[in-house]
């Protein structure tokens, strides 16, 4: 299918984004934005190309890979994103769409259901990392401030090796987590040189305003959004599943098991491959109602 590359220019920003297959989409189905954070365009180039019969939208966050921002801030929040996303979808006029919405990219898409809610007629949010649906949102507020430190003392391998500990942890963070020596960056295969850099989007703090967000649950409740929480078969336990039943219930829901775990729909392209033609399979089943 043909994919077109455009900018849409906001106050603060010019945001970038892709269109894959025809405008207005075939046969009056619904635009299906697929959208992330921090991951852009490019973390769903393979989960695209399992939906020919789709038009697919996917874009990158203001300030994020090729959209550029003249806002003054270095920020990452699900309000601008949620704000920006709503102007997408007003350009495309292509009325209400359907969202595949991974990690912060789920936040965000709450957000915007609970602010726009006539823009979406289903969300998938695939395991959103939002610390106030944990029973131990405090500890895992002391889990993110554990690898931000260490990203700040030793740069990106450290920060990233922090990271992997903390999102590969099966259960609360407890004192036996906290009581971890820290992670050598080489068990993780990460470089443990410092480039002096300290504006990773995922290991600074301009993100946190994602994993802080508190949803608006009487708002998305009242939505006339069909909202699926979902969570992969292989997360059972770790940080993201956690959040994903905690919110799953505050719904009211039960979180939609789905194949491989929280990158489960890339390919080998960032070496965390998960299984997308099968992932593909069950996100197209989801958009159908079954």
């Amino acid at each position: 299918m043909t994919q077109t590359t455009h900018t849409l220019p906001l106050p603060g920003a010019d945001l970038v984004y892709d269109v894959t297959g025809p405008l207005p989409p075939a046969a009056g189905r619904p635009l299906l934005f697929m959208i992330g954070q921090p991951m852009s365009a490019d973390g769903f180039r393979v989960l695209t190309k399992h939906f020919p019969d789709r038009t697919v939208v996917t874009y990158d966050p203001r300030g994020l890979g090729r959209s550029t921002r003249s806002d003054g801030r270095t920020d990452n929040t699900p309000q601008q994103q949620a704000a920006d996303l709503h102007r997408l979808a007003e350009a495309l006029g292509a009325g209400p769409v359907d969202v595949f919405a991974s990690s912060g990219g789920a936040v965000t898409a709450l957000e915007w259901v609970a602010k726009h809610p006539a823009d979406i007629a289903t969300l998938v949010a695939h395991e959103p990392p939002i610390n106030a649906v944990l029973p131990d949102a405090e500890a895992a507020e002391r889990a993110r401030a554990r690898f931000n430190d260490a990203y700040e003392a030793g740069g990106w391998g450290a920060g990233m090796a922090a990271f992997i500990a903390m999102t590969s942890w099966t259960g609360e963070f407890t004192d036996a987590y906290f009581a971890q020596p820290a992670p050598d960056p080489a068990a993780f295969g990460m470089p443990d040189t410092d480039d002096g850099t300290r504006d990773d989007p995922l290991l600074s703090k301009h993100s946190w305003a994602i994993t802080d967000y508190r949803p608006d649950l009487p708002a998305l409740t009242a939505a006339p959004t069909r909202i699926v929480v979902a969570v992969g078969e292989e997360s059972a336990g770790t940080y993201t599943a956690r959040t994903a039943l905690g919110l799953a219930a505050e719904l009211g829901q039960v979180a939609t098991v789905f194949p491989s775990h929280h990158g489960g729909f890339l390919g080998g392209e960032f070496g965390y491959a998960g299984r997308p033609e099968e992932f593909a399979a069950k996100l197209r089943e989801v958009l159908a109602g079954a």
